[in-house]
């Protein structure tokens, strides 16, 4: 639909108006409006730009500040180009900082990016509310935080060598954190509330609270001690999962009933001290619990690089020379005597960083480049709770094991990959080149990703070949964060833009990426049959759905390939190497299922507005998909009818949608949906709710003498139409337009046209209904048999489909992205109006898109720390490490921040006989043998006795099965077997068949055993 909405959006969304929600609307659902507004308003300043310096730069940019700020009066040279994604071999020799500019700009149409000229001097500094310091000197770094630290200026220094990272936070004294986890706000209903000294708040039975010591409430609702609900937040105790402590209420009036407590954030002050005094006294976060003693470790030896640097005329210690490390070492023990509480130095570790000090890794790059972008986020908003205030990272385990690494084949070639050669070595660059990947998505992780495989030369060599498939086009609201694509590439396919892109970053990767459109699935075997993978190395998950992810692990644990799995939730990101015979699967571990919404708080007693808005949600499916589709169906098909009435619980539902859209309401004009519209409002909003209440009056009781509208049940009120009302009319207008696209008739955006059509219709007064049942509670049933009669009337009142031949409905497909197609602004009104029918506080358009459309919230800064930290443990896969603690799943939350890691856990174990297998175990049995061959084969090879073969759904073979059915199945092929059970043709690419067996061991006990493929054709 094209059909702009003009005026439905609701008054409360007005002020909002200035932000592109098309553009940012995931990143949104992570910041909000208010974050947003002061990132809007502040100008950034990033110094360096090799290729840290860009990566904080492409995320600060794609976020949405005011204005980006560069300076590196540096040359470029072709070492820059093994991060540098921005650069290319005919920039060597020009400026990094104009070269790397317009490529910056092109990102965000709303940021402006410019380059700093002249020297870097504090008088410079005014303008900016934060500078980031990359490729600085300490000299440097000290220079400008210590004006920075006296003018309210946030300063962040960072820096990447190899496989070591550093990040600096500096936002002076006072700094005030707003909210420093970004989890929403806690809410429940209370049962009640004592008074005395300390008052204890008792929740509803239903739901914990979920609060911790030392949280703020606020309440609302409450009837009797109405106090409480104009209190300031009240510090809480837990006392258990249902109750609190909120102290002092005793001069309170009596608790009647209801209510409810939500949490508060409250503000915390942080002092961070400079960098000049925190050299000397450091407060460290802690990146890796598993290497808790590192941090002190690599701040002295960042110094010692830093000293050794000045030594000798900017130089950085050479790649794996003795002398160098050993100059390190020394100025690194000179450097800790002078803290103020003494380190003993890791002689093997400081000299590995002085080895890789001229190293430069893309991974790295990108995992440092998000932490620091975001907190260069926090520091203009407040929110999120900021790095304090080293951070040293190092990922030391990702060193090969396979190669031997020298001076000679760590020195530079002059090539893009020196950067990756000073630490990995040129042979191990072979085989980085040599690889063979599959990608799967290219969303945000798969842009991500391919832009580090780019860099790290993955795929370039004679043997080396990425796939990429992803058969979704681009939308506006994935500029925000697949950073692969601009505006003008809206509309075309991910794989192949993706692909562009990437060559143009590195020209050697032409040819080598071979983008696919295709949905991955049993559907798709033909395409990414056994040959396919096969000649992979190994997958890589870029996905956003876990089904697709669940169907991609059960084929690298049936090729037995790697994979790498990973995925972000707003700040939070996770990342999971699945390694065949060492690890268990995805799929062996799965989060809980969603909580839903039992039916009668939707139907009947909502109390939050998550359920009005499901509702809504419901409501529209319902009215503009499902009737129209069913009126199709009954145009097209002769027997539909008949169909219909085979079924049980809603034919009569069914059957009065019909009646609806072919007799009653069949709209000719736009004045018939207006109508139809008006009548949707009196019943959903008014005769609905005035029946409710008719079965259950405000007064009612239950049998055991308790108030029936009492608890989660809220009493609800009707509303009454007023076309003067914001609200009611974007209702009767979001409705009537969808109606009027579903008829294909013109709809109307002028709202003083609907609001006079909508005043003018009669309505008939309510009548309550008697005998109508209303469902109470969770697995009530509350169906009743229809009179066959009135279904009969109902289909004689039905036009016979030959007379409206060539007469179809528009169903409608919900689209949330497109704010011109009135879907939201309809499920906005909706809720809205159910939530003032039961005195629930209403939620925006913005609020309400993100529940109805299950929008995953999403930020460029979690997506490239993610896809950094994949890259590490893809060094590892390439080495062919086959230690289960060589690898490493990884947690990280940025809001808090958090940076958890562990061991992938072990694939489980199980046993026959002697034997002991895993999920990655199988049998497998060469050529088509017949089905008693396969029974002897078991029972000849592994003393196992087949009581039992299937594959698929398909039962080909059980022992009680009757004797005349064995006896034709038992000579038969396998593949011939399997056709005629199935009764479906095997396709032609299907080489190998699986098969589920059921056994008994020696012993006649039933064992469980893996499954068997049989492979049938070569």
């Amino acid at each position: 639909m094209t059909v702009n909405p003009g005026e439905t959006r609701m008054d409360i969304d007005q002020n909002e108006n200035e932000i592109d929600e098309g553009l940012y609307s995931r990143q949104l659902y992570v910041l909000g409006h208010d974050a947003m507004k002061k990132m809007g308003c502040a100008h950034v300043l990033i110094v360096g730009l090799k290729g840290l310096g860009v990566e904080i730069a492409k995320n600060v940019v794609l976020a949405g500040v005011k204005t980006v700020t560069l300076y590196d009066p540096q040359l470029v040279e072709i070492s820059d180009l093994s991060a540098q994604f921005f650069l290319t071999s005919e920039d060597v020799g020009k400026s990094r900082a104009e070269v790397t500019r317009p490529r910056l700009a092109e990102l965000n149409q709303y940021v402006p990016v410019s380059v700093l000229e002249g020297d870097l001097t504090t008088e410079k500094l005014k303008k900016f509310k934060v500078v980031v310091l990359t490729e600085s000197t300490l000299e440097r770094q000290l220079e400008i935080n210590d004006y920075t630290h006296g003018h309210d200026i946030h300063f962040i220094s960072a820096d990447v060598r190899g496989l070591f990272g550093t990040v600096f936070c500096d936002f002076g004294k006072n700094f005030i954190v707003n909210d420093t986890t970004g989890e929403n706000p806690l809410s429940g209903m209370i049962a009640m509330v004592s008074k005395d000294k300390e008052s204890v708040v008792t929740c509803l039975d239903e739901s914990r609270h979920g609060l911790e010591d030392g949280d703020y409430v606020t309440f609302k609702e409450i009837k009797g001690m109405e106090e409480l609900n104009s209190c300031e937040p009240r510090k809480i105790k837990v006392l258990g999962p249902y109750t609190f402590s909120i102290g002092d209420t005793s001069a309170f009036n009596d608790y009647i009933k209801g209510g409810i407590f939500t949490q508060v954030k409250m503000p915390k002050a942080l002092d961070f001290k400079s960098l000049r005094d925190s050299l000397e006294n450091p407060e460290y976060l802690i990146s890796d619990f598993a290497k808790f003693d590192r941090p002190p470790q690599l701040h002295v030896g960042f110094q010692a690089l830093d000293a050794f640097s000045s030594k000798n005329s900017g130089a950085l210690p050479r790649p794996r020379n003795k002398d160098d490390a050993s100059q390190v070492l020394l100025l690194a023990k000179d450097i800790s005597t002078k803290l103020k509480e003494s380190v003993e130095l890791d002689e093997k570790l400081i000299t590995e960083l002085a080895y890789q000090a001229q190293g430069y890794l893309s991974p790295m790059c990108a995992l440092l480049g998000g932490i620091v972008a975001q907190e260069a986020l926090k520091s203009l908003t407040g929110k999120f709770h900021p790095v304090y205030q080293h951070l040293y990272f190092d990922s030391l385990e990702s060193l090969p094991q396979s190669v031997t690494l020298t001076e000679e084949s760590c020195k530079p070639t002059n090539s893009r990959y020196d950067g990756q050669i000073a630490v990995f070595g040129l042979q191990f660059q072979k085989k980085i080149a040599n690889t063979r990947q599959f990608l799967v998505g290219a969303g945000a992780i798969g842009c991500e990703m391919l832009k580090n495989w780019g860099m790290m030369g993955l795929g370039t060599g004679a043997e080396g070949v990425i796939h990429l498939t992803d058969m979704d086009t681009i939308e506006k609201s994935n500029l925000n964060r697949q950073f692969l694509f601009r505006p003008s590439d809206v509309g075309h396919l991910k794989s192949e833009t993706a692909t562009n892109a990437i060559v143009k970053m590195n020209p050697d990767i032409a040819g080598k990426v071979i983008p696919h459109q295709d949905r991955i699935g049993v559907e798709t075997e033909n395409i990414y049959n056994d040959d396919f993978f096969e000649n992979l190395d190994g997958v890589t998950n870029a996905l956003d759905n876990v089904d697709t992810r669940k169907y991609m692990d059960r084929r690298c644990v049936f090729f037995r390939k790697p994979l790498l799995e990973s995925g972000t939730l707003g700040t939070k990101g996770n990342t999971q190497v699945v390694i065949p015979f060492l690890t268990e699967s995805y799929s062996s571990s799965q989060d809980p299922p969603e909580k839903s919404i039992p039916i009668c708080t939707l139907k009947n007693f909502p109390n939050a507005i998550e359920h009005t808005i499901q509702w809504s949600r419901d409501l529209f499916e319902g009215l503009f998909k499902q009737q129209p589709e069913n009126a199709n169906l009954y145009l097209s098909q002769p027997n539909y009818i008949d169909q219909v009435l085979k079924q049980t619980g809603n034919q009569k539902e069914i059957l009065e949608g019909l009646h609806n859209c072919l007799v009653t309401h069949k709209a000719l004009f736009f004045e018939d949906c207006v109508a139809w519209a008006r009548l949707q409002f009196e019943e959903y909003y008014h005769n609905t709710i005035l029946q409710l209440l008719y079965n259950f009056p405000k007064d009612s009781v239950t049998s055991s003498g308790a108030p029936f509208w009492s608890g989660p049940k809220r009493a609800p009120d009707a509303i009454k139409f007023d076309p003067h009302n914001s609200l009611h009319l974007d209702f009767v207008m979001t409705a009537a337009n969808l109606r009027a696209y579903m008829f294909g008739l013109k709809g109307e955006t002028d709202r003083e046209v609907v609001r006079n059509i909508a005043s003018k219709i009669e309505v008939p007064p309510f009548t309550p209904k008697q005998g109508v049942k209303i469902q109470v509670q969770e697995n009530e049933n509350v169906s009743q048999s229809t009179d066959q009669t009135e279904l009969e009337n109902i289909i004689k009142a039905l036009p016979a489909p030959s007379s409206l031949a060539g007469f179809r409905l528009s169903a409608i497909e919900f689209e949330k992205d497109d704010d011109t197609n009135f879907h939201i602004d309809f499920i906005t009104a909706a809720s809205n109006l159910r939530a003032q029918n039961y005195g629930i506080t209403i939620a925006n358009r913005h609020q309400t898109k993100f529940i109805a459309g299950k929008i995953i919230p999403a930020i460029a800064t979690t997506t490239a720390l993610v896809t950094g930290l994949v890259c590490l443990e893809l060094y590892k896969l390439i080495d062919g490490r086959s230690q289960l603690e060589d690898f490493k799943n990884g947690f990280i939350n940025l809001a808090l921040p958090f940076f958890g890691f562990s061991e992938p856990i072990a694939a489980p174990k199980f046993k026959y006989h002697d034997t002991e297998f895993t999920l990655w175990d199988r049998f497998d049995v060469e050529g088509d043998i017949t089905l008693q061959e396969l029974i002897n084969h078991f029972k000849e090879n592994h003393n196992l006795e087949i009581t039992m073969v299937s594959s698929g759904v398909s039962m080909l073979y059980s022992f009680f099965m009757p004797k005349k059915k064995l006896d034709e199945r038992l000579p038969m092929k396998l593949s011939k077997l399997v056709v005629a059970v199935s009764k479906k043709p095997l396709p032609a690419h299907v080489g190998s068949l699986v098969m589920e067996i059921c056994v008994n061991d020696r012993d006649g006990e039933d064992v469980e055993v893996p499954y068997v493929r049989v492979r049938i054709r070569e």
